[in-house]
């Protein structure tokens, strides 16, 4: 009997689960692997994760790693010593690594330490801002990686300027658009609207997280200041994150969100709520990569609080609109939206819900 080739799958946080999920389904029609699930344990409790892998219907992991948050160096050393532990272990013919976390670059430095090959899902994306510990992640991970599967065109010319091999690239499409599409049906099952007793079209979702959004007490005194704005043109739903939340308290800030009857906080929502929330939301208002391309699929104006993005395909022909931290900007673009002037937009191409058959197809033709 011919041995099954084991590869690692690795996922760390919410964003990660959507991507993997695609490829374990995929795995499940070509015998020939045999795919191990890395939860390396930075988004840990219920709504962070373990909701996620229900809802996806992903099977448990075969390690948890059980690192959780922590700084950075710290994160990523302890993410590498577990990790090290488990490739020693299994001895994978491949890692894969999604996305920009502190667990990417982790794993995929062990991996590469260990002459273990590596695939990058999401490879290429760029803010070209170095203050983004994501962007160290990336350029770092796609750097040591033998397989390259690009999001998008953007993505592949930008890993081709910094020399990396073509040979290496593939433009697969967006893995986590597989997600999306999958679950279209389920989420609209959800009944998050009638427990909010909101209607369609009638609020706008906020996400905010990033610790260049929340961190800073005065950046986060001005977007609060500019949400207490809109909140009375339009109802402002926000699953708050517990990083927000945090910072909250700790500013003194809970005043603001007292003033504020239409701005509602409710706990993360599971993966089927969110979407349930965003597919029936006026616009977006968000700082998170992934709500971008999202957004841009289900063709819902999307208001990015960031001075940059790495998926500027979102905003060439998206829905996206980079406005900062800029009031006068998110309120003029909000007024836009309210008075029905949205931007006209595409699904970029290869968008369509098969990228995961494409990466397993290349993997299956390489290894």
């Amino acid at each position: 009997m011919k041995t099954k080739k084991k590869i690692i799958c690795v996922a760390a946080a919410r964003p990660n689960f959507m991507k993997i999920a695609p490829l374990l389904d995929e795995f499940k029609k070509h015998k020939e692997f045999k795919p191990i699930l890395v939860h390396t344990g930075q988004h840990y409790d219920y709504n962070m994760s373990g909701s996620f892998f229900k809802e996806l219907n992903i099977q448990k992991p075969n390690y948890n790693l059980g690192i959780k948050a922590g700084p950075h160096g710290e994160q990523t050393g302890k993410t590498m010593i577990e990790f090290e532990k488990v490739c020693l272990k299994e001895k994978p013919q491949l890692v894969i690594v999604v996305g920009d976390v502190n667990a990417t670059i982790a794993c995929a430095l062990v991996a590469s330490k260990l002459h273990i090959l590596i695939a990058h899902i999401e490879a290429g994306l760029r803010s070209f801002d170095k203050n983004m510990p994501e962007e160290t992640n990336r350029i770092l991970t796609d750097h040591i990686s033998d397989y390259l599967f690009a999001t998008c065109e953007d993505g592949k010319k930008n890993l081709l300027k910094e020399g990396i091999d073509k040979k290496k690239i593939f433009f697969v499409g967006n893995i986590m658009i597989d997600t999306l599409l999958k679950q279209q049906t389920k989420s609209k099952k959800s009944k998050i609207l009638k427990n909010l007793n909101i209607k369609p079209k009638e609020y706008a979702l906020l996400t905010l997280h990033r610790p260049s959004s929340v961190d800073n007490k005065k950046i986060l005194k001005t977007l609060l200041e500019t949400f207490h704005i809109i909140q009375k043109k339009i109802k402002i739903i926000y699953p708050i994150h517990p990083r927000t939340k945090k910072r909250i308290k700790e500013f003194g800030f809970e005043k603001y969100l007292k003033q504020m009857e239409n701005f509602i906080t409710i706990p993360p929502l599971g993966y089927l709520d969110m979407i349930c929330l965003l597919n029936n939301a006026k616009f977006l208002l968000t700082d998170s990569g992934g709500l971008q391309e999202e957004s841009t699929t289900l063709k819902i104006s999307c208001l990015t609080l960031r001075k940059n993005t790495e998926r500027p395909i979102t905003v060439d022909i998206g829905t996206n609109i980079i406005v900062g931290i800029n009031k006068n900007k998110i309120i003029k673009e909000t007024n836009k939206i309210l008075s029905c002037k949205n931007k006209k937009s595409k699904v970029p191409f290869l968008w369509n819900g098969h990228a995961a058959q494409r990466i397993i197809k290349i993997l299956s033709a390489k290894l």
